[in-house]
């Protein structure tokens, strides 16, 4: 939590307009968006757009954040965080104020998300987040406070994307801010240096909280209160094995855990589809039976999997498709 003088000093009240000290640009302050340790958060309008504007008394702070997001625009291909707009200084009445402002990602968060659309939109979601902290993780980075308060679903094709890069850490060095539940130190099962096992561990714990939004508090702790909450829902039972995996640090990068997740889907996708069963031939033909093709086994995609590479992203492009066809359908009626 942010410290009580911070919170005043940073304090601003609707309709407030701010003007960049070195830039000259102006902020027009509408409502606050939320406060953590290091600063707080408001949406503003600049030039009929709105935008996030983080503001801080704590300057390292900010240069720490503007350089992941500088960092975040380098990785091509990637949407993970929000786009850098502006760095300045604002002079008020309390002193100077240090600024940055940043693009405002609009959208409900990740759990609101599923229980408004549904869980058959998991899968692809979390290939998407764990494809965007594979390219994360490659340039040195861990996001640290990996949350779902903290991914926000825009649209209207559904795309994941993260609001708080606060917790951004450079691999190595102890994880700067984390949330108990999600954090691997809270639970007894790792250390909180930045590195990418301890984004998987997230990532497999905000899986669980989909079957949980209330969450739940350490008791015993460890591997075994994990195991026995995934085994009480049916909806997990299926990724038991890939959870368990995360959890204990058993994945050396994301696209390894994301290759687990993807096989999944696949499994059930084919598992889902009937089997043809083998017919007679009519009357006049050679009246031999057709053979019907054995479905394909989790070796035979293990296998060949990279030879396939390319059907993921097909894959995923054909779910997003159906399911945002079926969202705009029941829209409508």
């Amino acid at each position: 939590m942010m410290n009580h003088s911070l919170k005043s000093l940073c304090k601003v009240s609707p309709g407030t307009v701010l003007t960049g000290k070195w830039h000259s640009n102006k902020y027009t302050i509408l409502k606050e968006l939320g406060f953590g340790a290091n600063g707080i958060v408001y949406l503003a309008k600049y030039k009929n757009t709105h935008v996030a504007l983080k503001m801080s008394d704590n300057g390292m702070s900010i240069t720490s954040e503007v350089n992941v997001l500088k960092s975040f625009a380098k990785v091509q291909g990637s949407a993970l965080g929000p786009s850098l707009i502006d760095v300045d200084d604002w002079k008020s009445s309390r002193g100077q104020i240090s600024f940055y402002v940043m693009e405002y990602i609009q959208g409900p968060d990740l759990l609101t998300f599923i229980q408004q659309k549904g869980k058959s939109w998991m899968p692809v979601l979390f290939l998407q987040l764990l494809n965007d902290l594979n390219k994360l993780h490659e340039n040195g980075w861990v996001f640290g406070d990996l949350k779902p308060e903290n991914l926000i679903i825009t649209g209207p094709t559904p795309r994941i994307r993260c609001i708080d890069v606060g917790g951004t850490t450079i691999q190595g060095r102890a994880i700067k801010e984390f949330t108990e539940f999600y954090d691997r130190g809270y639970w007894g099962l790792g250390t909180r240096k930045a590195d990418p096992a301890y984004d998987l561990f997230a990532v497999a714990m905000i899986i669980i909280n989909t079957a949980y939004p209330k969450r739940f508090n350490r008791a015993a702790g460890g591997i075994s209160q994990l195991r026995e909450s995934i085994r009480l829902q049916k909806d997990l039972l299926p990724l038991e094995k890939l959870i368990v995996k995360a959890l204990q640090g058993h994945y050396l990068n994301a696209l390894e855990m994301r290759a687990d997740l993807l096989l999944l889907v696949m499994d059930k996708k084919n598992t889902n589809t009937p089997q043809k069963a083998a017919t007679t031939l009519k009357s006049g033909q050679n009246g031999a039976n057709q053979k019907v093709s054995s479905p394909r086994t989790r070796h035979h995609y293990r296998k060949s999997k990279k030879k396939s590479r390319w059907m993921e992203t097909i894959l995923i492009t054909v779910v997003i498709s159906l399911l945002y066809i079926l969202y705009i359908f029941q829209k409508l009626i």
